[in-house]
């Protein structure tokens, strides 16, 4: 499972960002703040999905209903030579664990870490 590294983004100057091409059962490690794009360069669409191994399978929201989330989130279709961003705090409640992404080989991602 090759694990999407992250580039840190402080300071001044040009950063060489670490990419990592995706065999569609990779893991990342989640911070605050963190973004993590998704390009890709195949012929096809790609619809992967981002999951926490200790998503909650009840997460309530207030005025509006119970949902379970243990499923992942989809964050595709991706189309071919598309790029996705995905701020991660936006969907931090599917980040909890281990955190794989899944159905999304021949992805090539990156994670962007904006402080140390």
């Amino acid at each position: 499972m090759p694990a999407i590294t992250a580039t840190t983004l402080t300071g001044q100057g040009a950063r060489a960002v670490t990419e990592t091409t995706l065999n569609g059962t990779d893991s990342l490690t989640y911070a605050p703040g963190d973004i993590l794009i998704l390009r890709n360069p195949t012929g096809a669409a790609i619809s992967p999905t981002i999951v926490g191994s200790l998503a909650p399978a009840a997460f309530a929201v207030p005025r509006a209903d119970t949902f379970n989330l243990s499923g992942g989130r989809a964050v595709g279709p991706i189309p071919a030579s598309g790029v996705r961003a995905i701020p991660l705090d936006t969907i931090a409640e599917y980040l909890a664990g281990t955190i794989s992404i899944t159905s999304g080989s021949g992805l090539i991602g990156a994670l962007l870490r904006p402080s140390a």
